[in-house]
């Protein structure tokens, strides 16, 4: 059952029909069919005497348990880093059988693992990064709901947040202890901590008051935010106490998926200085609790706010995506520009000593089935890099001396090089499209029900004409609203694709 590493595959020979029995319900013949399929299977799941990786990027996979709303777990771990999504599927003659979807990574952590056990296998092999001079870079990526802040932030029990039991505070945890062992502690470092949002493109200091920040580039082309506050911290205590203060000012929402989701991806940096240089950042660790990504059908029906949330927070995954494909590829452009997320981060992604780790966070319901594939794909896609060694990335637009490398490096002019900006955005306006299109017929579907029963409503003699008004209005309006965003992107889209043609006819002459 082994694939490539990184690779993702429908495990042939696995429909499993089901013959001679007749379940009360559907959700038991679905159990049923899982049930058999798992019984095949010698399930050996990691445990923490299994080996840790020295990966440049490390890509692991988390399941979290059932909830009381969810009736049918379709995700099963088999071993320490492999994930299998069974997808129901039925039949032209109504047969149900299941489509079994293998992925493999370098970890899968079933629902019995506890963030202890994650964080030995993700953040922790990072923490000596920043020790070397290096930066650090640990994200939680998932469907809202999927269980994110609870890995990053803390374990919940009903309402309450333990912070002492995520990945931020082990982190700070033994970025303390390092410090004060023998091997670094004639370096007399200084830690200190910073703690941002960012929503709906605008980054927002969590622990001041979410005053509006603005990001600049200095005279050494590194990213700024100008005017975040930066504490420091003498223990695990004062880091917890940070954690909480920025928990409590985090923007959230309610979506058709979580009632109080994350709707702004969360960054929470340690820096090391020296004191001898308290000017320079000896090394940092970005940990990271991004936004719920989410399809357009659980968006299409929510409000205009929440849709735009939406798109923003997908463009912004997007280019992390692209991103972090590029780490692995030497001379790559990064597409850094796209998101104030990968502006922030661009540091990380062009270091000579970076090292990455994505936790791809996933619900196990039956419900969740479309999506969980979806993002186990995106990490698979992330995880198609070429080589496995670190390569140093450069900017193919910034400076003279970046410009002369990337160009040295990949054997190009310097009028060639002009012309790959245009195809890098096009392909990214291309996604936003599509996925808008399927949007737009969704709402356009849903609209044309909600119209067709208010028109009925007119059917009868006495009905209520100013509900009717307005309830038309309010159809009216957000279709309005929609399709004008719709439209806007579609425009983009077209811009940018004869940019593209201009940029084939030019390399034609």
């Amino acid at each position: 059952m082994a694939t490539a590493r990184g690779s993702s595959t429908w495990v042939r020979g696995t429909r499993r029909e089901v013959q001679g029995v007749a379940p009360r319900n559907a959700h038991q013949e679905l159990l049923h069919m899982i049930s058999e399929y798992r019984s095949g299977l010698n399930i050996q799941p990691l445990s923490d005497k299994d080996r840790i990786q020295n990966n440049v990027i490390t890509i692991c996979v988390r399941k979290r348990p059932l909830n009381r709303k969810e009736a049918v777990d379709v995700i099963t771990i088999p071993s320490e880093n492999q994930v299998i999504v069974h997808e129901p599927k039925t039949k032209v003659d109504l047969t149900k059988y299941l489509e079994n979807h293998l992925f493999k990574f370098d970890y899968a952590f079933d629902e019995t693992c506890s963030n202890e056990m994650v964080y030995r296998y993700s953040a922790q092999p990072l923490v000596n990064t920043i020790f070397e001079g290096g930066l650090a870079t640990c994200f939680a990526y998932g469907q809202t709901g999927s269980g994110k802040t609870h890995t990053m932030g803390g374990t919940f029990t009903g309402k309450n947040q333990d912070f002492r039991k995520g990945i931020y505070a082990m982190t700070a945890v033994d970025v303390f202890k390092l410090a004060t062992s023998s091997k670094y502690r004639h370096l007399d470092f200084v830690i200190s901590s910073s703690f941002f949002e960012i929503y709906s493109g605008e980054v927002f200091d969590l622990l001041n008051n979410k005053q509006r920040l603005r990001i600049l580039e200095d005279g050494h082309q590194e990213v700024q935010v100008v005017g975040l506050a930066e504490k420091i911290v003498c223990s695990t205590d004062d880091v917890l106490k940070l954690i909480q203060k920025g928990h409590q000012q985090r923007s959230s929402g309610r979506t058709s998926v979580n009632s109080h989701s994350s709707r702004s991806h969360a960054v929470f940096q340690i820096y090391l200085r020296t004191n001898k240089n308290m000017e320079k950042v000896y090394g940092k660790f970005s940990l990271i609790d991004l936004a719920g990504n989410e399809r357009g059908a659980d968006t299409s029906s929510e409000d205009r706010q929440t849709r735009i949330e939406s798109a923003e927070i997908n463009k912004s995954l997007l280019a992390l995506k692209e991103c972090i494909r590029a780490l692995g590829r030497k001379g790559a452009h990064l597409p850094f520009r796209v998101s104030k997320l990968t502006q922030v981060l661009r540091d990380s992604f062009i270091g000579p000593n970076s090292r990455t780790c994505m936790i791809v966070m996933v619900s196990p319901g039956v419900g969740s089935c479309e999506n969980t594939l979806n993002t186990l794909r995106y990490g698979n896609r992330v995880k198609e890099l070429k080589g496995g060694s670190l390569q140093t990335n450069t900017i193919s637009d910034e400076g003279e001396d970046d410009r002369s490398k990337f160009l040295n490096e990949n054997g190009m002019t310097s009028e060639k090089s002009k012309l790959q900006q245009p195809i890098s955005q096009q392909e990214l306006a291309k996604e936003d499209l599509l996925r808008n299109h399927k949007k737009t017929i969704e709402l356009l579907l849903e609209s044309y029900k909600k119209g067709a029963e208010l028109l009925r409503m007119t059917d009868e003699v006495d009905y209520d004409q100013e509900a009717y008004c307005e309830n038309w209005e309010e159809l009216l309006d957000n279709m309005a609203t929609f399709l004008a965003m719709s439209k806007q992107l579609a425009t983009d889209y077209r811009q940018k694709y004869f940019n593209r043609r201009r940029t084939q006819s030019y390399r034609k002459k």
